[in-house]
């Protein structure tokens, strides 16, 4: 993966060789995170390097600055972010654009600047047009308008991409991206307002159970395909990106299989073991009636998903009843 924009691999030790290397992985907490950091301790990686938000104000320039200069991490995972739903966004697209970049600008630049090996940057499908064709390719970034409700937080995710391809540009520093699909797992949100289609469904299933409650009435068609990816196979693809990818591009990350959402309802009604009626009410928005992304650059590399939808949903209830419901 070397050339022009892309650093020649032989150069730098396989980043699976070096276990005993200080791998700091921002926002550990997160679904995506605490996914990176079971993959890497099941890999035998000691000597992780990890902060609550307490700990580390990442959107603070000299707290970052400084944790850097102290730690030294030889490589850098960065999936710490703001996250929401369409009503979060619309709600504070001041705080998802500002908080976004800071967090961004703070740790790729004092990565760079202490001399971190490697840095994977994260994204969001949310990166692409409102409209681009489908399954959506790498190169439909930054082609036509994005979707309104979450254009703040996109352009800031654009931002980090363009950020790492900046830095690796002018100063030759292996600095990555890949974008994810809708995940799903444990340490999901379940949050009853703010919790995104596939959580959402799980709760409202388990607690329509749990009452002995008749049916449970779903918004819009139940038509819209989507995508999911379980958040193992997500920290998976990370670390085989992390080992093998060192090229100017993001990377797609999906499972680049489509599901509708009354398929969706269908299944997690069978996993959570709820036996009413599913009714669905159709004069309620559908959103976007596709989101697919293409993944063939990630395949041809070598690095397909393992996790079935099913056993994802098994997997994601267990840690839900475990962990969430009351």
């Amino acid at each position: 993966m070397g050339g022009l924009n892309g650093l020649d691999p032989s150069l730098s030790p396989s980043f699976l060789s070096d276990t005993s290397a200080k791998v700091f992985v921002a926002g550990h907490r997160g679904l995506v995170g605490s996914a990176i950091v079971r993959r890497l301790h099941s890999l035998g990686f000691a000597n992780l390097v990890l902060r609550s938000h307490s700990d580390l104000d990442l959107t603070c320039q000299s707290a970052v600055e400084s944790f850097f200069t102290t730690e030294k991490p030889d490589y850098v995972i960065l999936a710490a972010a703001k996250v929401g739903g369409i009503h979060a966004n619309n709600t504070y697209p001041a705080e998802f654009i500002a908080v976004n970049l800071q967090i961004q600008t703070n740790v790729i630049d004092s990565s760079y600047r202490n001399g971190v090996k490697k840095l994977l940057f994260l994204g969001s499908s949310c990166i692409y047009p409102k409209f681009a064709p489908q399954p959506i390719v790498e190169e439909a970034l930054l082609t036509a308008p994005l979707e309104p409700t979450n254009e703040w937080y996109a352009v800031a995710k654009i931002a980090g991409i363009k950020m790492c391809q900046a830095y690796r540009l002018q100063y030759s520093w292996d600095a990555i991206s890949g974008m994810p699909t809708n995940l799903y797992g444990p340490n999901d949100n379940f949050h009853p307002e703010n919790s995104h289609v596939l959580p959402a469904l799980m709760r409202r299933f388990h607690e329509a159970k749990v009452k002995g409650a008749k049916e449970v009435v779903v918004w819009g068609t139940g038509s819209p395909l989507r995508e999911f990816l379980h958040v193992d196979d997500l920290a998976d693809a990370v670390v085989f990106l992390m080992d093998k990818y060192s090229d100017l591009g993001h990377v797609n990350v999906g499972s680049g299989k489509e599901v509708t959402i009354k398929e969706l309802a269908e299944l997690v009604k069978e996993v959570v073991g709820f036996n009413g009626e599913l009714v669905w009410d159709s004069t309620k928005p559908d959103g976007t009636p596709r989101k697919l992304m293409d993944s063939s650059k990630l395949a041809n590399m070598g690095w397909t998903p393992k996790i079935s939808l099913k056993d994802g949903l098994h997997d994601t209830y267990k840690w839900y009843v475990e962990n969430v419901s009351q």
